[in-house]
């Protein structure tokens, strides 16, 4: 959500003339920004929310591939198999 707002935001300031006012919110105030410094401070907000998104999947793919393992141990432990010996990589 705040990847395609942010997304949005700069692509409505891409249209603004260089001259233009523009505003942001700082908490309940609102103050007036250049045009150069807004724009590389949304750019700067947009790489770090699609970086916190891609470790994010990572992480969700980690945890699912854990949970996926932790499932098949318990499978195997209600069915009465010995449990396989975890791999020694680590």
């Amino acid at each position: 959500m705040e990847l395609s707002e942010t997304g949005k935001a700069l692509e409505e300031l891409g249209k603004a003339a260089d001259s233009e006012v523009i505003y942001k919110f700082v908490g309940s105030l609102l103050l007036k920004v250049e045009k150069v410094a807004m724009v590389k401070e949304l750019t700067e907000k947009k790489e770090l929310a699609t970086t916190r998104k891609l470790v994010l999947a990572k992480q969700e793919g980690r945890f699912r591939e854990s949970l996926k393992d932790l499932q098949t141990k318990i499978d195997d432990a209600v069915k009465g198999k010995p449990a396989a010996a975890p791999p020694e990589d680590q």
